[in-house]
């Protein structure tokens, strides 16, 4: 993830989260009219004062749900912590600022999810070093004054750039950055690999929606509310934004495993996300279950489903991952897309939050025994996902400020440097850090 200094050339801000605990977070702006110098072709902040509505600009892609969900996150928490302080502004890089075929990312990269060998060659042959310096320089080259033209018509005092969970690319990197803030310890190894210092480095979680950090509910009011039965366990089958992946073979699986024949009544209930896919929708709804089920589509108060359920079968999307760990559910991770993603598996099946497999015959196998016979397995999988849970990671402020700031913004002394967290997309080549330093 990623931050700028002032592109404008008006007033500047400088910020950092400051936060004891969920119900506190607290930001800390000073300005003045003096706000910034040149210091070896970098803008750095050094004071502090005007009251203008500070831009906020927040790079990201449309190449898969996740990277607009944690936008949204980011929006969102600016907005429950400073109100109308801060104009939010999200764009996709690739549409916003450059042609094609960068500008049609978002179709290319749903082809080659769905063509996964595709998107495997084109992570790992990119990843020599010499390969992105060289992918990194032509883009540069080709659409770097544009990109900074769309940076400039904002005036945006601060940029976020978004990245991932566990697995990284190289250009995700760059040693020239004020901070790198990782979602993983994991990640942040990988950043020190990559040339960065550990002064440079901190691990702050992956930013989730704010929802996910506020107290909800409890199971009991939130099977009530989404009308579930109040009895029986509950499994969550989600496909994603898209609804992608075999959720209708899982599905269906799902419906014979949780009933008992003999007994002639259900083990558990079954709820599936179906996404933006209509066709899939439709189909499961017209099936004739023989097990309590409720088949939904786009849902935003994922925070709620989550809530009301007592384990979740996804492909290993980062964010969906982060909000079954807050939620403590045990994850059955079904897929995976080859590079950023491959590395989520090992995250959550080596810290005990669950299993992965492929198939849904052996997928209902193990939802039909957590649900009756190894109870304790799903209850010991449930403790480890809270205790890999970081339901703050939005709020969280910088550490390692050389002075902690007090409960007045009026108390702080010493100028902020620009300090936040949040996850996934990696865009602008070292020629624009002359103007400007932009953290991946």
């Amino acid at each position: 993830m990623g931050i700028s200094g002032p592109l404008s050339g008006g007033s500047n801000s400088s910020n950092g989260f400051y936060g004891n605990n969920l119900q506190k977070h607290r930001c800390y702006v000073h300005e003045s009219e003096d706000d910034f110098e040149e210091e070896d072709g970098t803008m750095e902040l050094v004071q502090i004062g005007a009251t203008r509505t500070k831009n906020v600009l927040i790079l990201m892609s449309d190449t898969g749900g996740g990277h607009r969900a944690s936008a949204e996150a980011i929006r969102e928490a600016f907005k429950l912590e400073y109100g109308d302080e801060y104009n939010i502004i999200v764009k996709d890089v690739w549409k916003e600022y450059t042609g094609w075929p960068l500008n049609d990312m978002e179709r290319q990269y749903k082809f080659m999810v769905k063509h996964v060998q595709l998107w495997k060659v084109a992570f790992h042959s990119t990843s020599p070093r010499w390969i992105h310096n060289c992918y990194l320089a032509a883009i540069a080259a080709y659409y770097a004054k544009e990109v900074e033209a769309g940076l400039m018509e904002y005036r945006p005092d601060i940029i976020i750039i978004i990245t991932d969970l566990n697995s990284c690319h190289p250009t995700w990197f760059h040693p020239g950055v004020n901070r790198c803030y990782c979602p993983s310890k994991e990640v942040a190894k990988r950043a020190a690999l990559d040339g960065l210092e550990d002064s440079q480095i901190r691990v702050f979680g992956l930013p989730i929606r704010p929802s996910f950090a506020l107290a909800i509910l409890s199971k009991d009011e939130l099977r009530e509310e989404l009308e579930l039965d109040p009895d029986l366990p509950a499994v969550l089958l989600m496909g994603g934004g898209e609804g992608m992946g075999p959720v209708k073979k899982t599905a269906l699986a799902l419906g014979e495993s949780l009933y008992d024949k003999e007994l002639g009544k259900p083990l558990g209930q079954l709820i599936i996300i179906c996404g933006r896919n209509k066709v899939l929708k439709s189909t499961l709804e017209s099936h004739e279950w023989a097990i309590p089920v409720k088949v939904r589509g786009f849902e935003t108060q994922m925070e709620k489903w989550m809530g009301a359920c007592d384990c979740i079968i996804t492909k290993a999307g980062p964010g969906t991952i982060a909000e079954a760990l807050i939620r403590g559910l045990p994850i059955i991770l079904n897929d995976y897309i080859p590079g950023q993603e491959k590395g989520n598996v090992p995250y959550v099946v080596d810290n005990g939050a669950g299993v992965f497999t492929r198939s849904p015959k052996e997928t209902a196998r193990i939802v039909k025994e957590w649900f009756s016979t190894r109870t304790d397995e799903l209850k010991r999988m449930s403790e480890n996902a809270l205790k890999l849970a970081q339901p703050e990671a939005v709020f969280r402020h910088r550490e390692g400020h050389p002075r902690t700031c007090a409960s007045t913004r009026s108390s702080c002394e010493y100028p902020l440097r620009i300090d936040i967290i949040f996850r996934k997309l990696n865009m602008i080549d070292e020629t624009l850090h002359h103007r400007r330093r932009i953290v991946n």
